[in-house]
């Protein structure tokens, strides 16, 4: 089973949410919209996906990463790597 499955219909919710104001951002690019306003409208758009993928990070470490620990071994290794280069890849971006 998927470690966001109890979280899936409010991940859902949200990235419909995400994309719409992606649309509505190039809806104002379209419509040459004031710099600053579109800027804040990308930032919207990115804490909502940042909201998004910390969701899923944190299932993905109570869940798979900790059934992995439990079980111990390679597969814990595995999935605690994983782990480390997903959290590796939004401290970065």
């Amino acid at each position: 089973m998927i470690g966001y499955i109890d979280n899936k219909v409010d991940l859902v919710k949200r990235l419909r949410r995400a994309e719409g104001q992606v649309r509505g951002i190039q809806r104002m690019v379209e419509e040459d919209a004031y710099c600053i306003d579109v800027l804040t409208q990308v930032s919207a758009a990115t804490k909502a996906l940042e909201t998004v993928a910390l969701s899923l990070l944190e299932d993905h470490l109570s869940h798979c990463v900790a059934e992995a620990a439990a079980e111990g071994g390679a597969v814990a290794e595995e999935k605690i790597g994983e782990a480390f280069a997903a959290i590796a890849r939004l401290v970065r971006s």
